[in-house]
């Protein structure tokens, strides 16, 4: 069989986002869970722990074993995964998450998600209309389908920023693609990404921003699935 794919979507959004590309891996099981806050989950406290419990289950689901690949907090999240649960993640394609959180751009998200808290609604509402701005058409449907959940940024900005990506990326001993679009501003540490993996790719998509990979999402699919047998192929890593 081959290699199930496990994808994990942003902040805010849920797992409707994946939809169309979904429909184009259609040579490999899929799951796309929502994340804790997010989509069906919506109301409860995001926690990262929550979060790869959530994709551990998943992987579960397809068998026990997958790629898991994840977009901005879904990137992070899928390396936070893959440090809990080695044996279960075959490889991670890691997209829009190799910027490390801290300074100006984490005050910056922080403020913007404690504005979001108190006044969600009215976030959700901008949020909706960026998004279909950027990915017009089938991509920035499936984006808000599941409903949107700026009240929770704020809470899951602080688990990603507490939850040290460099180490959990140099923890993991199976292979990472880090998947950046050129334009995109969270490849701002991509080489300090690169360099802490023990088995890493860096994939540069040009002329891309931070979601505008999904505005191609046979593209998108067809990257998924040779990476996955890229992975298929090779010899598992043990977990240390």
């Amino acid at each position: 069989m081959a290699l199930p794919i496990v994808l994990i979507h942003g902040i805010r959004v849920s797992h409707t986002m994946w939809h169309p590309t979904r429909a184009h891996l259609t040579d490999h099981p899929t799951a796309a869970p929502d994340l804790p806050g997010h989509g069906t989950r919506r109301g409860e406290p995001f926690t990262m722990r929550a979060a790869t419990d959530a994709v551990a289950a998943a992987i579960d689901h397809l068998g026990g074993r997958a790629l898991v690949a994840g977009l901005s907090l879904g990137g992070y999240v899928a390396l936070a995964a893959a440090q809990r649960h080695p044996e279960q993640v075959a490889g991670v394609v890691a997209m829009g998450c190799t910027a490390v959180p801290y300074g100006i751009g984490l005050k910056i998200y922080d403020f913007l998600g404690r504005a979001a808290r108190h006044h969600p609604e009215t976030a959700n509402s901008l949020s909706a209309y960026a998004l279909r701005r950027v990915l017009p058409g089938e991509a920035g449907e499936a984006m808000v389908e599941g409903g949107l959940a700026c009240e929770v940024m704020a809470e899951t900005v602080a688990a990603v920023a507490a939850s040290d990506p460099l180490r959990a990326v140099a923890s993991y001993p199976g292979p990472v693609w880090l998947v950046n679009g050129s334009r995109d501003p969270f490849r701002a540490d991509e080489r300090r990404f690169l360099t802490a993996c023990r088995h890493g790719r860096l994939l540069l998509l040009p002329r891309t921003g931070h979601l505008a990979a999904l505005n191609d999402p046979r593209a998108l699919a067809h990257l998924f699935g040779d990476l996955a047998s890229a992975t298929s192929s090779l010899r598992p890593v043990a977990a240390p």
